[in-house]
């Protein structure tokens, strides 16, 4: 792999990074009290969150031109496990065994996979 593959790679891992951040968002705009059905969606948190969804939308279609399909679907599977931990760390959730498993799994998906 070229060097501008990796740098790519680090781009798509990035990206997955803050959707994670986004949907953390989302969340935390969903435990709100909202003074009606339109600030449900109309506040800060939403908008940002989906124009970081619209960003990672762009980076991850021009970063697919670079890196090969089978590692970008790894490093996608990423977002799962930030979701977990910001959910942890952001939110104060809980995280249950069911989570954990699933994370696992999703974790040695990824080993197995990329060996």
């Amino acid at each position: 792999m070229s060097n501008t593959t990796h740098i790519f790679m680090f781009i798509m891992f990035a990206a997955t990074f803050f959707s994670a951040i986004s949907q953390i968002l989302l969340k935390q705009s969903a435990n709100r009290e909202h003074k009606s059905g339109l600030y449900e969606y109309l506040n800060w948190r939403v908008i940002l969150a989906y124009g970081i969804f619209a960003g990672v939308l762009l980076l991850n279609t021009y970063a697919y031109t670079k890196v090969p399909y089978k590692y970008g679907s790894i490093i996608d599977t990423f977002t799962y496990v930030f979701v977990l931990l910001f959910s942890r760390i952001l939110l104060k959730e809980e995280i249950s065994r069911g989570k954990l498993i699933g994370n696992l799994l999703i974790i040695t998906g990824i080993l197995i996979y990329s060996l």
